[in-house]
């Protein structure tokens, strides 16, 4: 155990947003426990960066659309570091499926990992929080998300679910010296195994006032803020990091 720290559990921090997330957070000072559901030589990586920037890092995978290995992941992170001061669930599944042909499989699927792994993570995680009256919880939303995909009603209800959970845990625990909020990112450029997905990131630019796709750093400075000093008064917000997109 090293509670010589405020330390973070950030999911889906293998790569792409959560990476840069777990990143920008050891550079603060956190020690960080690092999340993925396969890839373990990528977590094996960011860790390893973690480490060269001083603080302390922890890989323990495991998939957070479980309740059982969601709340493994938790013990684990509270076991090796005695708190987790910051919880950033990032980790999210984005399938497309018209409705009508969406089968009850994937529905229930996306609603358990873009939505209830907040749940169960959070649970796991708020009693310590509660117990040393500090704590952070930034959840994750999506621009189209929010809007409402076409293709992706399972996405928009989970996102929409997280949302009304961050503004009702931001009241609840905002007295005890927790708070509670969401990071809904714009096109954000990433790596994508599939061709057609980077695509249509890529074809999202025309979108932006800015003219260019965000990085993954860019909203993983609002993760930052958010769990620094100067968030402190920033409770129940979405922060929205799309360059200026229309909502």
């Amino acid at each position: 155990m090293t509670k010589d720290r405020r330390s973070a559990l950030i999911t889906g921090s293998g790569r792409n947003i959560g990476r840069a997330a777990a990143l920008a957070l050891a550079r603060d000072g956190f020690n960080v426990a690092v999340n993925g559901s396969s890839d373990q030589s990528a977590c094996d990586g960011v860790a390893e960066e973690a480490r060269g920037l001083g603080v302390d890092a922890l890989v323990t995978m495991g998939d957070v659309g479980t309740a059982g290995d969601a709340r493994r992941i938790a013990e684990e992170a509270l076991a090796h570091f005695g708190a987790v001061d910051v919880l950033v669930n990032n980790a999210a599944i984005r399938p497309s499926s018209g409705f009508l042909e969406m089968a009850e499989d994937e529905w229930h699927r996306v609603i358990a990992v873009d939505m209830q792994a907040a749940f169960w993570l959070s649970r796991a995680c708020l009693p310590g929080m509660v117990d040393q009256g500090w704590g952070r919880v930034i959840n994750f939303a999506g621009m189209n998300a929010i809007q409402g995909y076409n293709g992706r009603a399972h996405v928009s209800a989970a996102k929409h679910g997280a949302w009304g959970m961050t503004k009702a845990l931001a009241k609840e625990f905002g007295p005890k010296g927790i708070t509670v909020n969401i990071i809904s990112p714009g096109p954000i450029r990433s790596e994508h195994a599939d061709p057609a997905m980077t695509a249509h990131i890529e074809s999202l630019k025309s979108k932006v006032p800015l003219g260019r796709l965000g990085e993954p750093d860019e909203v993983a400075a609002a993760v930052s803020m958010l769990a620094s000093d100067a968030g402190a008064f920033v409770n129940g917000q979405m922060i929205q990091v799309n360059g200026g997109a229309q909502t």
